[in-house]
């Protein structure tokens, strides 16, 4: 509660003061997020039994008739999705810590094998990868000349079986309805 402090001036005149306590429990309106001192505002409690307290009266028929306080500028939640109030966020932005890099041994590979590598002069590099590359083509090679000799194979033996083979006749006629409709 407030208090009222009364002063005398020497004329004889009165002075009142009002010291507001500094820990006033202030409510949030439910549609615009003002801040709403004891005392003030409307409260509206539905059938629920859910309450809902506005600033004015301009907010409780907003609320009431369904408008998003998203769409209305001077609203908290507009002034937040809209990254409006800056001062919040200039606290929030904060220099991350940098992690410094280190070398970790990977499955498979042991932390010296991964630094040898990395050691390595890039022309013993390109030796390697073109070895390896030589390799993959003559296995290609060799798999497609090894299937050339088989498919060579299959049609010589093709050839022998059918000139011993007679051709045969195309069979007869049908016979029957030929399956129509019922």
């Amino acid at each position: 509660m407030p208090e009222i402090l009364e002063l005398v001036n020497g004329d004889g005149f009165f002075f009142f003061s009002l010291i507001v306590d500094l820990d006033t429990v202030t409510e949030l309106c439910r549609f615009s997020g003002q801040k709403i001192y004891p005392g003030k505002g409307i409260r509206f409690i539905r059938a629920d039994s859910q309450v809902f307290l506005f600033a004015n009266s301009k907010c409780k028929r907003y609320f009431h008739n369904r408008l998003k306080p998203a769409k209305l500028t001077w609203t908290a939640m507009y002034r937040k999705q809209h990254k409006k109030d800056i001062h919040a966020e200039a606290v929030k932005k904060r220099r991350r810590t940098t992690k410094k890099p280190y070398s970790r041994s990977i499955v498979g590979a042991s932390l010296e094998v991964i630094q040898k590598k990395r050691a390595e002069k890039p022309e013993v590099r390109d030796a390697a990868r073109e070895a390896a590359l030589r390799e993959i083509k003559e296995r290609i090679k060799k798999t497609k000349d090894e299937k050339k000799a088989k498919k060579a194979e299959v049609t010589k033996s093709q050839k022998s079986q059918s000139k011993g083979a007679a051709p045969r006749g195309s069979k007869g006629p049908k016979i029957g309805g030929g399956g129509g409709k019922r």
